[in-house]
């Protein structure tokens, strides 16, 4: 944990700023609005969709680039609405989806179209970004949200593999069965069985629309210049420091809505409802590898929000209460609490040779390691006991969550002398014959000090731990290519339904899609495939339930929490309401500029 720079002591000094800081503009330098945005990692790893996998991957690409659908900004529950739609796609049946795209569409001026000019969005864009998914030259990293579930479409990657291994090249004009194009507004997509979650992935930034001319173009640099037809460009992505979109002066005009939650009209909504989107010139996003930093950056006004950093958290609010201070609402700072579809865990790698497997010794060396971890100590000393624990992977809020968080199978009552006896049983007594196993971390924000709390915690039974600290993208990279024994990970879940969260335990979804843990099980994935079918329903929560306690027995993870985040928001900052479910919503932010310290 870095050195707090006594932050209690700065607080009024910072809060009530100084009209001679370095901070303060020159006259007439506000002409433009500019919004000032943490990112707290070291920043995405790539702005090509496709490739994305991370929430700062989805961040930073959903400025650029849109979606079929997004989520309704301001409804709870989550709601769906059309965005390169003119409507909601309609089936009859569940099979089959009727599509009509909006017309004047046009994909943001660029050197890599004839002119330099963008043209209009099309069905063939469409279905050239769908197919890119199947694309080896794409890793195939998120080939698992659409696996088993268009027509044609496994057989069409079948086809394509084979062509690549032959020394050819993809043919993305092959037609695949289940894309049908009506004219270039209008599609159907057939789909092999009815899929409960199709909809709910479409606005999902893996699914945003791509023009080839750009892939084309640019080739691996696609990665760092997109092209979409969003409501910002990449103005320039500084590796680790920054990243900074303007205003695109060809974005197709979508509005604020103009239907919201009670209580919302706190946000000052009401003056911007119907008005069109964005609001602001350009968008500068700081990234912060340490929480620190980014919280003396608001502190001081130079940011427009933050996530309040759990060290921070009594500096903000009142512990009892959870109430924001005096000090912060009368500089007009005002807090949101945020509960996350979260699934934080520690994770073993099922093929590796010392803690995977599925013999009654691997099942009980990892067994033994769960109940040795104390998931209430880590709530308190680094979540000021925020965060909800629970057993399994489906987090609350969600069907198959279990009640009051304790299911049938449960590891989470800390149990010492019982993870010692199952250690023994597993043929290491105190931990003699175990090797030192290697525990892969991220070295952002306060997960090293964390890992040093798990690793004294094992000690107490015998085990001993490597703690390998890595960049996000190198631990990415690690766990994709099966390499990391054991680590520390957090899921935030696509869309509301528990569906999502059980895909991570599906085998053919292994790394480097995500099923992280490389976990099979005949039995689950057979669940797995009847229940992408079903809608909500008393049979399929049963099936969820019986599920999540089938991997649960198996013990591939430690867990589980869930976050609830906590944000404070300057008050020149307007219409903003957090959510990381989804992550669109920058479109909707305003900013008094006259309002900055």
């Amino acid at each position: 944990m870095i050195a707090c720079l006594c932050v209690s002591a700065l607080l009024s000094s910072l809060l009530l700023g100084s009209p001679g800081s370095a901070h303060a503009p020159a006259e007439g330098a506000r002409s433009e609005k500019v919004l000032h945005l943490p990112m707290r990692s070291a920043g995405p790893g790539s702005l090509d969709p496709i490739m994305g996998s991370t929430v700062y991957d989805n961040r930073a690409c959903v400025k650029v680039y849109e979606q079929l659908l997004q989520y309704k900004y301001l409804k709870r529950p989550y709601e769906l609405e059309p965005l390169l739609l003119a409507k909601m796609p309609t089936s009859d049946d569940g099979l089959t989806w009727h599509f009509e795209l909006l017309r004047g569409v046009r994909f943001q001026d660029d050197p890599c179209f004839e002119g330099g000019k963008g043209r209009e969005l099309t069905t063939d864009d469409v279905f050239y970004s769908f197919k890119r998914f199947v694309d080896p030259e794409n890793e195939l990293k998120n080939w698992w949200l659409l696996k088993d579930t268009i027509v044609g479409l496994d057989e069409y990657k079948d086809e394509q593999t084979a062509r690549v291994e032959a020394g050819k090249a993809f043919d993305y004009s092959a037609p695949v069965e289940g894309f049908e194009k009506q004219d270039d507004y209008h599609f159907t997509i057939r789909l092999k069985e009815p899929s409960y979650s199709f909809l709910w992935k479409l606005p999902m930034f893996q699914f945003s629309i791509v023009p080839h001319e750009a892939v084309e173009h640019y080739g691996k640099q696609f990665a760092r210049h997109p092209v979409g037809t969003g409501p910002f460009l990449l103005e320039s992505w500084v590796e680790n420091k920054s990243l900074t979109y303007v205003k695109s002066p060809t974005y197709h005009g979508s509005t604020f809505p103009t239907e919201w939650m009670p209580g919302d009209e706190e946000l000052g909504i009401e003056q911007a409802a119907g008005k069109p989107l964005p609001f602001v010139d350009r968008v500068e996003i700081t990234m912060f590898v340490q929480e620190n930093p980014m919280w003396l950056e608001f502190l001081s006004g130079k940011l427009d929000y933050t996530q309040v950093p759990a060290e921070n958290y009594l500096e903000a609010f009142h512990k009892r209460s959870r109430r924001l201070k005096k000090d912060f609402k009368e500089r007009g700072i005002v807090s949101h609490a945020v509960p996350l579809l979260d699934f934080i865990f520690r994770a073993f790698n099922m093929e590796d040779p010392i803690v995977g497997g599925y013999s009654a010794k691997a099942r009980k060396l990892r067994q033994a390691i769960a109940l040795a971890t104390d998931l209430y100590e880590f709530n308190s000393t680094f979540y000021n006991n925020t965060n909800i624990i629970y057993d399994g992977m489906i987090p609350p809020g969600l069907d198959g969550y279990p009640p009051d968080g304790k299911g049938p199978v449960s590891w989470l009552d800390h149990d010492v002398e019982r993870a010692k006896a199952l250690l023994a049983e597993a043929g290491y007594p105190g931990g003699k014959g175990l090797p030192v196993l290697d525990y892969y971390v991220s070295r952002s924000g306060n997960i090293p000090e964390q890992a040093e709390l798990f690793k004294r915690q094992l000690s107490k039974i015998g085990i001993r731990l490597n703690v390998r600290t890595l960049n996000f993208a190198q631990l990415i990279e690690t766990i994709n290519r099966k390499k990391a024994t054991l680590f520390s990970f957090a899921w935030s879940s696509d869309y509301p339904d528990g569906e999502n969260n059980l895909a991570l335990f599906y085998g053919p979804n292994e790394s480097p899609g995500s099923n992280h843990f490389n976990y099979k099980n005949a039995e689950f994935d057979a669940l797995y495939e009847k229940i992408k079918s079903m809608g909500p329903s008393p049979e399929r929560t049963a099936l969820y339930e019986k599920m999540r306690d089938m991997v649960m027995r198996d013990t591939p993870f430690i867990g589980s929490m869930a976050r609830t985040r906590f944000y404070v928001v300057n008050p020149w900052l307007r219409n903003y309401k957090p959510d990381e479910t989804f992550y669109n919503w920058v479109k909707y932010m305003d900013v008094d500029e006259s309002r900055r310290p």
